[in-house]
């Protein structure tokens, strides 16, 4: 099959084979209980119970009434001990409930729903019911999502099967073990966006993944919805951008998404919650992730319900070899988030658990930038790295902002090409941070001079 990628992105070590040839097994926490972060995605939710108030899995425990939001549901059945605020992904944090198991298996789930017969109101109703986001690590509404302007008309719903992190493979899995429930997932979806055409963009390292799919698809008679689509093997080509780049030949400009191309993108995980949320009228309660790194005794896959705290999966699920790890990351080592300590819960955008070795990980000093422009061939998006962090460190928020700082995906490969070792990503994320804060300052001494414009004129009617 003919391969397709994008200008500049990099190739880092994949380290797929340390968990790639594991199956997905079930795992629970060894405190029998869970702790879930009331927002996952959206808008922020309020919670529905309270301390003491016993629960079903796949009760509803927290949501809003936000169109931007996702209800969070509880993934065992136990009594509620706490709510406060705990340590989440981003080493936040943010408001969580605590459930401990009661060893029952009640649930409380949605009757199943045939998503061919029912119209699309309906239909987004239900992914939206389910509580389902993006499982890439995003974490966007999904019901929103499939459901754009009007003005903006979907011919092809990508499926992100590049998985082009390193370590991580629990899609790779997934791909494998339940391929008739992503063709599923995928008709369903593209049954939703007007029936139009699926493409499942998967790297030419999976390509021994192409014949199941091909059968998957031949089984459900989705040759006319779904095709696969091979796209090199380089990093980042799962961001949104670069696929649709990719496969579709289209380059989606600054500030725009994917829909103004024409495209919708979804998730290996996100289409089998979609297919449960209908077969079965299961809510989005448990997640697949790989746990992985040289720090790791025996990397695996492993399905564990939504607010397992990852200490809680030690040892009884894997251990950790003694005294190696330097880096705890949630998610990947490219676009994760280094966490404190293994003391929080996996969400509903946690891909991985990734634990690094001193040697996996770079801990040495920030240097001076020798401007060899590596950063620059290295940026997917076209951008001049070098030019915006000279810019940030000048203060100069503007200069950075021409120069393409709010269209930095944060991919980490200018970090990863820098010969100096300059935390180009840290510096970017923080430039954003200054640039958002001088964003609603300036919008609220607007607001603040309309208000006082609105008060004299009311005064001088009154006046006269």
């Amino acid at each position: 099959m003919k391969t397709h990628t994008f200008r500049g992105g990099i190739r880092p070590h994949e380290m797929k084979e340390l968990s790639n040839g594991c199956p997905i097994t079930e795992a629970f926490p060894s405190t029998k209980s869970v702790t879930i972060p009331v927002t996952m995605g959206g808008a922020p939710n309020t919670p529905l119970v309270k301390v003491g108030d016993v629960v079903k899995r796949g009760q509803v425990i927290a949501k809003s009434d936000a169109f931007m939001s996702a209800p969070v549901h509880a993934s065992i059945s136990g009594k509620v001990k706490k709510i406060q605020t705990c340590l989440v992904t981003g080493n936040t944090e943010a408001p969580c409930i605590t459930i401990e198991s009661d060893g029952s298996e009640e649930t409380d789930f949605m009757p199943p729903l045939d998503p061919f017969t029912c119209d699309k109101k309906t239909a987004l109703d239900r992914i939206r019911d389910a509580g389902i986001v993006g499982m890439g690590g995003a974490s966007f509404p999904t019901h929103v999502k499939l459901n754009p302007p009007a003005e903006k008309k979907i011919d092809y719903v990508l499926l992100n099967a590049a998985e082009c992190e390193p370590y991580l493979t629990v899609d790779e899995r997934t791909l494998q073990e339940q391929s008739e429930k992503v063709i599923d997932g995928m008709k369903i979806v593209c049954h939703i966006m007007g029936d139009c055409k699926g493409l499942i963009a998967l790297e030419n390292n999976k390509e021994y993944i192409v014949p199941a799919l091909k059968k998957a698809i031949s089984d459900a008679g989705a040759e006319n919805t779904v095709a696969v689509s091979l796209v090199k093997t380089k990093y980042p080509q799962g961001c949104e951008k670069n696929i649709v780049d990719a496969v579709l030949g289209v380059e989606i400009p600054a500030g725009r998404l994917p829909a103004d191309a024409g495209a919708v993108i979804t998730n290996v995980g996100t289409v089998c919650a979609i297919s449960d949320a209908f077969r079965l009228g299961m809510p989005l309660i448990d997640r697949a992730l790989t746990i992985s790194g040289g720090a790791v005794d025996k990397p695996c896959n492993i399905r564990v319900p939504v607010g397992t705290i990852v200490g809680d999966l030690i040892p009884e699920t894997f251990n950790l070899k003694e005294g190696e790890t330097a880096k705890i990351v949630s998610g990947g080592p490219m676009m994760g988030f280094a966490m404190t300590s293994t003391q929080f819960p996996i969400a509903k955008g946690t891909s991985g658990i990734t634990f690094l070795t001193k040697k996996e990980t770079y801990l040495t000093d920030e240097g001076q930038c020798i401007s060899c422009g590596k950063c620059i061939d290295a940026c997917p998006m076209g951008l001049s790295p070098v030019l915006m962090v000279r810019e940030i460190k000048s203060v100069n928020l503007n200069k950075a902002k021409k120069f393409g700082l709010m269209d930095c995906i944060e991919c980490g490969c200018c970090s990863y090409a820098c010969p100096a070792n300059v935390r180009l990503v840290q510096h970017f994320r923080l430039g954003k941070n200054q640039v958002r804060a001088q964003m609603a300052l300036e919008k609220a001494k607007a607001e603040a001079a309309k208000n006082l414009a609105q008060k004299a004129a009311e005064e001088s009617g009154g006046k006269k």
